[in-house]
């Protein structure tokens, strides 16, 4: 098995305001679907504000640095057996949330 990181960019859900509470069941929905598979790890949506970056002398800055055009706007973590299952669930999520989902494996834990 290995672990998936399903990701969106805040501001990229765009339907009316008075669809919220659909989106929001149907994507709850996912998740009880993947919780009731075995797959769901954790997952949410991000606050929209700009994010804290820690330099690696500590030091605290407002940030995405501004050469970074996409903030992420919520995400899911998955464990699931091929990269062709994580694509199924965030497909599942991008119809839910109406908005496109980047995939990414997750390196392996190397204390595991």
């Amino acid at each position: 098995m290995a672990r998936y990181l399903i990701s969106f960019d805040d501001g990229a859900m765009s339907f009316p305001e008075e669809e919220l509470p659909e989106v929001a069941e149907a994507s709850l929905e996912v998740v009880r679907e993947a919780r009731d598979a075995g797959v769901w790890v954790f997952g949410g949506g991000l606050e929209s504000q700009r994010a804290s970056v820690v330099a690696t002398d500590g030091t605290v800055a407002d940030g995405p640095y501004p050469e970074t055009k996409a903030v992420l706007g919520g995400f899911s973590v998955i464990d699931v057996p091929s990269r062709e299952d994580a694509l199924k669930w965030a497909a599942k999520i991008a119809a839910a949330c109406r908005c496109a989902q980047e995939v990414r494996e997750i390196m392996s834990d190397p204390t595991d």
